[in-house]
């Protein structure tokens, strides 16, 4: 019977109508129970990243430690390079399991031990000693992330058919929103205006990825035959036309992920201004994803290209949008960033679909982990270039940055149209 409520669930959420044809018998046996695993585990740890958002929660932290601005600076590229740059390095170990899940399972109970460090460290700790204690708790787990990141995109395929694993990656995306909006609300309510309350939030947040790891453990993984420990290499770009155009038009979407906190200068400074700080940023992020990653997440499934190209498109609008409103002198009028910012953030939401089930969908089965381990080793290089890039730009303002990044969006559409459908694969 529980098997059978499975199955139509999984149906409706995915559109399926029949077996995997890209999954053996045993694991089409398995799919419906492990979609929902994958949903349930994946969203616990995406309302975990929430809960302890650098931008936001540990930047927030840190300031009522009384820790040096040095630190809050640095918490962003701790986790961004962090979680990206090592993959290459950890693909071989994760191809040479002949049941990937396992490194997942490690990779989320990490990263709760690290969220507890971080608990610890703020209950005991203040100015440079609690700043540099959070910040190394944030780098390993940053490095636990990146054992998640290269691991999921193989178990994903080994365990979910083609045209049905973007459907489940983003009813997470948008089920784990809920979570993070009423979080987001609170903060902008000023309920949660005590060190305390924050805290609690991030031992929430370890809890999460414990249980996440717990969920994620009773998935029915197929051992891959011949597993290897062959290390990852920069060889997979070699004669890969497609592979090298999907990495430029990701790493020119990585716009959409540098461009939000421009927007809140633009509407009224760091200290808040008209969108009420960055916790309305987590706000805008938390409603685009309730409503449109399951969407994209469905169209990614008809066409991951597509989604790539419009949300190029979309993310250039909203950077094009914001700068009109700015030069008309309505940045600072309560609806119009939080209206521009909401549009920039249903397109990175869909960035985040499109360009994971892509690269699923266009890699080989047995070079799964080693085509998201470049891929994202590049793309944190990229991310590094660019926020320096953008940095440099903001010396001109932001408005000159967002044109920038727009461009880059709108570049990322155009080279879109190259990749092959990997879909029809």
């Amino acid at each position: 019977m529980s098997q059978n409520i499975e199955t139509r669930a999984f149906e409706v959420i995915s559109g399926a109508d029949g077996p995997a044809e890209t999954l053996n018998e045993p694991a089409q046996k398995a799919e419906a129970a492990n979609g929902l695993r994958h949903a349930v585990s994946l969203g616990m740890t995406k309302v975990a990243d929430g809960l302890i958002d650098p931008k936001l929660v540990l930047s927030w932290l840190l300031t009522s430690l009384g820790a040096p601005a040095v630190y809050a600076g640095a918490l962003v590229p701790i986790r961004e390079a962090g979680a990206l740059l090592p993959q290459i390095l950890l693909a071989g170990w994760v191809q040479g399991m002949a049941r990937r899940k396992w490194a997942w399972v490690a990779g989320s109970a990490g990263q709760g031990i690290c969220a507890g460090l971080i608990v610890l460290a703020a209950l005991t700790l203040e100015g440079a000693a609690a700043g540099l204690a959070i910040c190394a708790a944030l780098a390993v787990l940053a490095l636990f992330r990146a054992i998640c990141s290269v691991s999921y995109k193989d178990i994903l395929g080994k365990t979910i058919g083609q045209s049905r694993r973007g459907s489940v990656t983003g009813l997470a995306g948008s089920l784990s929103s809920v979570g993070v909006l009423v979080f987001a609300g609170l903060l902008i309510a000023g309920v949660l205006e005590e060190r305390g309350a924050v805290i609690a939030a991030i031992a929430l947040a370890a809890c999460l990825w414990g249980v996440a790891a717990l969920v994620f453990s009773s998935i029915k993984e197929q051992p891959s035959e011949g597993a290897s420990g062959v290390a990852a290499t920069f060889s997979v770009l070699k004669d890969n036309p497609d592979l090298w155009r999907f990495i430029i038009v990701r790493g020119l979407l990585t716009a959409t992920a540098l461009a939000p906190p421009y927007f809140v200068i633009i509407g009224g400074g760091e200290d808040g201004g008209t969108l009420g700080g960055l916790g309305a940023l987590l706000l805008a992020s938390a409603l685009a994803s309730l409503l449109s990653s399951y969407v994209w997440g469905r169209l990614s499934d008809h066409s991951s290209r597509l989604v790539l190209m419009l949300t190029g498109v979309a993310g250039a609008v909203a950077m094009v949008l914001a700068v009109a409103l700015a030069q008309l002198g309505l940045a600072q009028t309560v609806w119009a960033m939080p209206s521009a910012l909401f549009v920039l953030m249903i397109a990175y939401h869909g960035v985040r679909q499109g360009r994971s089930t892509y690269l699923v969908d266009m890699a080989p089965d047995d070079q799964r982990a080693a085509y998201s381990a470049v891929s994202n080793t590049v793309i944190g290089v990229l991310l590094l270039v660019a926020g320096v890039a953008g940095g440099g730009a903001a010396l001109f303002g932001p408005q000159v940055v967002l044109v920038l990044f727009a461009v880059m969006a709108v570049a990322a559409a155009v080279v879109a149209i190259g990749l092959p459908e990997a879909q029809d694969a």
